[in-house]
């Protein structure tokens, strides 16, 4: 079994579906959990409302993390927000807004316990980013975009960080049966019809769990990944090697 003993990680997006349920896995595994997101979860040693967004708010957040648990050597960013719209129905603003969440979000996690990971000379980063970042999303332009920007920053950070035996790395998940993606399918005329064709887009034949992604961050956080660094590994049930 997978063990994170005494490791401190802290987890953003911690009161949605796979957020909370990574810290519960990586709890499981006997790591101290600081738990972030906007609204404070109900998981974690720390359990932290935090806007990803806004500098002083993680300056914040982060600095409570390390007075009541000491540096983290793991952190993992599955926070994210998302807009539904096309690119010509979508704002610059629209777009800003996602980004800072999503991509900006990571950077200022990166950025508030990386240094001391350095120090130690050991860490791992884990960023959840998404199929939707290397495939073509329509009516999701905002999110699919600030995806493909997380891909970017990822092969970025895992190559200024390696020197420091600071691993950073990516999963890329298909359709996670989440409250966020069953309200996706309520905006459509037939939600039920909606369902049944997202799930015939993975070979696999059902949609993914917040228990299969956490696993895979797990793995990826642990030692037993230790040479594993800028990788964005899907997880999808076959979606992207039959995109249909």
């Amino acid at each position: 079994m997978t063990r994170l003993d005494n490791e401190i990680v802290v987890i953003t997006g911690a009161a949605g579906a796979i957020g909370a349920e990574t810290c519960r896995r990586f709890a499981a595994a006997g790591a101290m959990v600081a738990a972030l997101d906007k609204v404070k979860p109900e998981l974690g040693q720390v359990a932290l409302a935090c806007d990803l967004a806004d500098d002083c708010s993680v300056e914040a957040a982060a600095a409570h993390v390390r007075a009541e648990l000491g540096d983290p050597s793991i952190v993992v960013h599955a926070a994210a927000t998302t807009e539904f719209a096309t690119t010509l129905a979508s704002s610059p603003q629209a777009f800003a807004r996602v980004y800072d969440v999503n991509v900006g979000g990571a950077v200022r996690m990166v950025q508030a316990f990386a240094p001391a990971m350095i120090a130690a000379g050991r860490g791992a980063v884990a960023l959840v980013s998404s199929i939707n970042g290397h495939f073509g999303a329509p009516g999701l332009a905002a999110y699919a975009s600030s995806k493909g920007g997380l891909d970017a920053l990822t092969r970025t950070l895992a190559l200024e960080l390696a020197p420091h035996g600071v691993r950073v790395n990516a999963i890329a998940p298909a359709s996670v049966d989440t409250p966020l993606l069953r309200a996706s399918f309520a905006l459509q005329d037939d939600p039920e019809a909606a369902l049944a064709n997202n799930v015939l887009r993975h070979p696999l034949g059902r949609l993914g769990t917040p228990a299969d992604v956490a696993a895979l961050l797990l793995f990826l956080c642990s030692a037993e990944a230790s040479w594993i660094t800028g990788a964005c590994v899907p997880i999808d049930g076959g979606a992207s090697i039959a995109r249909r």
